[in-house]
């Protein structure tokens, strides 16, 4: 969500918040939500599948993390662990971590349904639980970095656990669509609110306690973030909506696919000395 508007579930308003509040906030927003996130999207991310994006742009087409096999790779926000078991099926030795106990929950439910087992972390982006230089590729499609408040602190964790050279390659809402409320009709066509404007989108309960956060960076804010952490930035991907492509996904739908990206996909480097 990027702004107020008459369809926000809940108390909803642009607030500052703390990490620690948006850790608490998320843990307990996906928590509860895990079920409900899995039921209307679980066909479409699959069980052995690697999905950047509500555009379908997959993993096996786009190829953005090179060759895995025999590569050590962790995958932040992995939900249910679906790109994992994937990336394994491709001779990855995978890791998958999420803040979620129950979207952890689905991705063991997962393993069962596929016997494909990867191991699972549940651990906090900004605290990896992890030595320095272990990791030969890091990834995300679209866990961690919108929901933190201090994101330039996730990359300088992820280039701790990466190996040089290594790969950190990350999905994220484009962030043009802050402009726009998060609807997937007519009315998430019309420019309402200011791209420069960072204030976290909040929604809270009935005392006021924050249930849901996202954050807000401009395209620059993210290029300049990963290049402090010391990532050269090779691509910046933004999936077209493909033709015959129909489902609607939350705020992504054809109709406004058609007219501006939805998502922004960063693929970095960590350089060797």
């Amino acid at each position: 969500m990027t702004e107020i508007n008459p369809t926000a579930p809940g108390p909803a308003r642009r607030r500052g918040i703390s990490d620690d509040e948006s850790r608490v906030a998320s843990r307990g927003w996906w928590d509860a939500d895990a079920d409900d996130y899995q039921a209307e999207h679980g066909a479409f991310l699959g069980d052995l599948d690697f999905v950047w994006c509500p555009e379908g742009l997959r993993e096996a087409d786009a190829r953005l993390l090179g060759d895995v096999r025999g590569k050590r790779v962790l995958e932040l926000g992995a939900g249910a662990a679906a790109g994992a078991r994937w990336l394994a099926g491709q001779g990855a030795e995978v890791t998958a971590l999420d803040l979620s106990a129950g979207m952890l929950r689905h991705a063991r439910a997962a393993e069962r349904r596929t016997g494909v087992r990867v191991p699972l972390v549940q651990a906090d982006a900004l605290a990896l639980p992890f030595a320095d230089s272990v990791f030969d590729i890091v990834c995300t499609a679209f866990g961690a970095i919108p929901f933190v408040a201090d994101s330039g602190a996730a990359m300088r964790e992820v280039a701790r656990v990466l190996r040089t050279p290594g790969s950190w390659v990350f999905s994220i809402t484009h962030p043009m669509r802050w402009i726009f409320w998060d609807e997937p009709d007519e009315t998430g066509l019309v420019a309402r609110n200011s791209y420069f404007d960072r204030t976290p989108y909040v929604e809270t309960d009935e005392h006021g306690v924050p249930t849901y956060v996202e954050q807000h960076r401009t395209l620059g804010d993210r290029i300049r973030e990963l290049v402090a952490a010391g990532f050269v930035l090779r691509d910046l991907v933004e999936p077209e909506w493909p033709e015959g492509h129909e489902q609607i996904w939350g705020q992504w739908s054809p109709l406004r696919g058609r007219l501006f990206p939805g998502t922004a996909i960063f693929v970095a480097d960590l350089p060797g000395v």
